[in-house]
């Protein structure tokens, strides 16, 4: 028969021994990146059926997305629109199987998370 005791050793690597990668933070913050722009398109419809209620709901509403933490909540969904979409073109490029050496993954990376900040900014600075 054969021994059925469990080794004892960890099932996977403990986060003490583990050290965090790039693809990794890059597919968390993906994932939270979609996350959040689900949630700013409720908060675009909630802004859209404000519109449609009435003037004094609207004004209430509107008030609360254009004060400073209704702006910052702008541009972080700013952020993560540019971010999934940069990102995105990365999983792209992987699909299509190019890119998928560690350094090449790195570097684009580097890329889509640069070029969302970059992008995030010219944003701003065109609404303005």
């Amino acid at each position: 028969m054969a021994d059925n005791a469990q080794p004892n050793r960890p099932l996977s690597p403990h986060l003490s021994i583990y050290r965090v990668q790039m693809n990794s933070t890059m597919s968390i913050f993906h994932r939270l990146a979609g996350i959040g722009l689900a949630v700013s398109a409720m908060v675009l419809v909630w802004w859209f059926l404000a519109a449609a209620t009435g003037a004094a709901y609207f004004r209430f509403v509107d008030g609360l997305l254009t004060s400073w933490i209704g702006l910052l909540v702008l541009a972080i969904s700013a952020w993560a629109f540019w971010y999934h979409f940069l990102n995105g073109l990365r999983h792209l490029r992987w699909d299509m199987g190019n890119g998928l050496g560690l350094k090449s993954s790195a570097r684009t990376g580097w890329y889509a998370l640069i070029g969302s900040v970059v992008m995030t900014a010219v944003t701003i600075w065109m609404a303005m």
